[in-house]
């Protein structure tokens, strides 16, 4: 069997367009008729998803497969590591939980994942036409060389051409690039067979002499200029500007979230973001909450650890403050936890904390056990209520599961959901709570707010509770919307760099 070809994008620094630009090589070269699928040896981010086959991986290699057109797989990112602290991380390998450890101990653990990494891409590299590799950071961190397994390291695993990426909005690509190319080894240096220069904003010919001179210099050719972009694309992780951003405030509608110190998956707010009729704002300590419409407390990856920090920073108040004032109150995962009236860690699975009051918006009690649930899920709304979720009985929705809490309800509050299958299989249990009065709800499913119907619904439940007319316009599906902004990307970036190049450097004639 002929095995597929591959390119790696690395970076001069984190946040230079990595994640963005491998995946728009994905959609182009799947626009021009190959199999192609992104990889990543090692990604740390709190976005994880769960596959059909109930495995964990990185956010950014859901949205590159998704721009390849291709069904995410956890293979795509053999190593997940997901912070717990400053020094300590979660350690998934291959879509399963291994263990957690310390910056050090991970550190000292890396060779032994290099002959798997190896396996993993073999196996992708040996089934598609084109594989894109995207480092992370930076390959001149040189005091982490000797254990490399994601930049340099990789690109030697799966003997890669490295194309390497500067941000000029951040200032200093000149000597960013060049900078790089110096530290890296003569024998790194001969993988790089060219560069990208991202987010431009200006005139081009001002920058040509300086083109000039970087390639005088390294000897590599600059294959493309790539303008400054705006595209609705999810983020890798929480170094993202979003967080900075009130989208759409002309909208009719409010919806605020909470932005948590250990806050994971935000991406489940993404479709807030494609609605023109939704103002959605992130709040975090010294922000005043303004009496949303809507008010969301996100997923956790420490969830007793955020619990007390909304409490110190004063923000528990301030969501205290929104309910007893009119707004609906939506909790998911560690935050539907955080809702409830105490959470209980017997087993310490996140600290040695062994229990704590919630905010007692929501009549539940969670308890923390070792194993962790991570599952696709479809359901239907089971509850006939007033409030947030009225007319939403029997509307399907589905998401997937990452928890390893427990909630029981108690008698102040009705199930959300009936979860009717699982990682394809049918089965019949409950999730989820809502208050007697309709307005504080909790869900373990991430995603559920991806599904139009049901988001529209509770749109409109609060455009009635305002005195305004419901939205009669049926918004594109998230899905759409993705393909569309996954389409502006390899458009932009396609115009704007030297792509028979590209296929030469894959073909190993450049």
């Amino acid at each position: 069997m002929k095995r597929g070809k591959s390119i790696m994008l690395q970076g001069t620094a984190s946040s230079v367009g990595k994640s963005l630009l491998t995946a728009a090589l994905c959609r182009i070269f799947n626009r021009n008729g190959y199999k192609t699928i992104p990889f990543k040896s090692q990604n740390m981010a709190l976005n994880s998803y769960i596959t059909e086959e109930g495995l964990e991986m990185g956010r950014a290699q859901v949205f590159q497969a998704e721009a390849a057109n291709i069904k995410p797989m956890a293979l795509m990112n053999p190593v997940l590591l997901k912070p717990t602290g400053d020094s300590y991380a979660q350690v998934i390998i291959k879509g399963k939980v291994y263990k957690n450890m310390t910056a050090v101990e991970y550190h000292e653990f890396k060779p032994q994942l290099k002959e798997m990494i190896k396996e993993v891409y073999n196996e992708l590299a040996d089934t598609n036409d084109i594989v894109v590799i995207e480092g992370a950071g930076s390959p001149a961190e040189i005091n982490l060389r000797d254990k490399d397994i994601v930049n340099m390291g990789m690109a030697e695993i799966s003997d890669s051409p490295v194309v390497l990426i500067g941000d000029i909005d951040k200032g200093g690509v000149f000597a960013s690039l060049y900078g790089t190319i110096l530290l890296l080894s003569e024998e790194e240096r001969k993988r790089v067979k060219g560069i990208f220069i991202n987010k431009f904003r200006g005139d081009k010919t001002i920058l040509e002499p300086g083109l000039k001179m970087l390639e005088e210099l390294t000897g590599i050719p600059v294959l493309g200029v790539i303008p400054y972009g705006e595209f609705n694309i999810e983020d890798e992780d929480s170094v993202t500007d979003r967080f900075k951003r009130n989208i759409n405030k002309e909208g009719k509608i409010t919806v605020e979230v909470i932005q948590l110190p250990h806050i994971s998956n935000f991406t489940d707010f993404h479709i807030f973001e494609t609605l023109a009729d939704v103002n959605i704002r992130y709040v975090t300590r010294g922000d005043v909450i303004e009496n949303p419409d809507l008010l969301i407390i996100p997923g956790s990856k420490n969830t007793i650890a955020d619990l007390k920090y909304l409490r110190e920073s004063g923000l528990e108040g301030e969501i205290i403050r929104a309910y007893r004032q009119g707004s609906y109150i939506f909790g998911i995962c560690g935050g539907y936890q955080i809702l409830g009236n105490k959470i209980a860690d017997p087993q310490g699975v996140e600290g040695s904390i062994d229990e704590i009051n919630g905010m007692n918006l929501l009549d539940v009690e969670t308890i923390f056990e070792g194993e962790k649930v991570t599952t696709q899920v479809e359901a239907e709304v089971s509850i006939k209520s007033s409030g947030i979720m009225n007319n939403c009985q029997g509307i399907y929705v589905k998401g997937y599961e990452i928890h390893m809490g427990r909630t029981k309800l108690g008698d102040d509050a009705d199930p959300l959901v009936t979860i009717n299958k699982k990682l394809g299989e049918k089965v019949c249990y409950h999730d989820g709570a809502i208050s007697k009065d309709g307005r504080v709800c909790g869900t373990y499913l991430h995603g559920i707010f991806d599904e139009v119907e049901f988001t529209q619904t509770i749109l409109n439940n609060i455009l009635e509770k305002k005195g305004l007319s419901p939205s009669k316009e049926k918004p594109l599906s998230l899905e759409e919307f993705k393909q569309r902004e996954y389409d502006k990307l390899a458009d932009l970036v396609e115009n704007n760099i030297d792509l028979n190049r590209i296929y030469d450097i894959l073909e190993g004639r450049s």
